[in-house]
């Protein structure tokens, strides 16, 4: 009886490893260490680092669109000095400011990580994404976008501003690994005040 108990187990370890599907496999995407300023983000080796377009932003990167989404999601990464940038609330405001209030979702939570503490600011709805110059202030409607938007507060240097924008699916998808990225948790934020 034993025996074949233990033969069934051994067949169904067999069949699990062989199609993928074994306890603990590992389905993580493997990352790259980015380094920016005094701290590091650990990024999906899928996430292509484009060059910067302005001197406020540190880095940026294209996430690939998944299924159906008619483009990529889009990575920022932002440092206004020390000192710079404005308060938590005037840019929690801010970004659920750029969407349209018709049918806008927004849950902000906040947590540590050993990166530093941090926000998350995540917005669903119609994204009035910014196009050309910002002087210029222009915007295009984007609907079915997703923003998560995160202020870390890093021990050398002060607050840097993570953005993550795009189709709400592709950003779904990115939502974990950026979290990861930087050492969040979305299970231990506790709701933002």
């Amino acid at each position: 009886m034993l025996g074949s108990r233990f033969s069934f187990l051994w067949a169904a370890i067999l069949v699990c490893t062989i199609t993928g599907l074994a306890v603990g496999a590992d389905d993580a995407p493997k990352t790259k260490a980015v380094e920016i300023d005094s701290f590091t983000l650990n990024l999906p080796e899928s996430w292509k680092q484009t060059d910067v377009t302005s001197q406020f932003r540190k880095a940026q990167f294209e996430i690939p669109a998944v299924e159906d989404d008619p483009e990529p999601a889009e990575l920022v990464v932002y440092y206004f000095g020390p000192q710079g940038g404005g308060g938590v609330e005037a840019n929690v405001q801010r970004w659920v400011g750029q969407f349209d209030p018709d049918g806008r979702e927004v849950k902000a939570t906040t947590g540590e990580s050993e990166q530093g503490k941090y926000v998350v600011v995540d917005v669903t709805g119609t994204y009035n994404k910014p196009i050309g110059p910002p002087i210029r202030q222009q915007t295009k409607p984007m609907p079915g976008a997703r923003m998560l938007g995160v202020i870390l507060h890093v021990a050398k240097g002060g607050n840097y501003f993570f953005k993550l924008t795009g189709p709400e699916k592709t950003v779904a998808q990115a939502a974990d690994a950026f979290r990861a990225s930087f050492g969040a948790k979305a299970d231990d934020e506790k709701e933002y005040e």
